[in-house]
């Protein structure tokens, strides 16, 4: 039998840390490509530029193709919000960006350093639609 406390580190005594697994990993870079299509800019640290790029150009691809087929996969992935006086985010993907990036072969995105976040010091991008 054993005596005392198992598991317990520090003063506070937390037992487990809720760790960040893949599943909440994919659900941020969903959010971000919607936030993306919809405001046409979004800041995020830099461990995240790699992962929206290449999520955000393959969104692009399926905007360009434009069939039903490509419409389903996009809205696999896009979220369901709206914004008042836009459509959705699916919508403003097939209809828009993809006419406005129609004949372009990637670089869709252009990321700008800024200057690292006030609380964690963590480096912040900023990455809006190119032209």
């Amino acid at each position: 039998m054993q005596i005392g406390r198992k598991n317990v580190h520090g003063k506070g005594g937390v037992r487990f840390k809720t760790p960040y697994t893949s599943s909440k990993h994919k659900g941020q870079i969903r959010n971000l490509c919607t936030e993306l299509v919809l405001f046409e800019k979004v800041t995020v640290t830099r461990g995240m530029v790699k992962d929206l790029i290449k999520e955000f150009d393959h969104l692009v691809t399926l905007a360009k193709r434009g069939d039903l087929h490509s419409r389903r996969q996009a809205a696999a992935i896009l979220r369901n919000y709206h914004v008042e006086g836009n459509s959705d985010a699916l919508n403003k993907l097939f209809t828009d960006l993809a006419k406005r990036f129609a004949n372009r072969n990637g670089g869709y995105l252009k990321i700008y350093k800024l200057e690292n976040r006030k609380g964690d010091n963590a480096p912040v991008r900023l990455l809006t639609l190119a032209d």
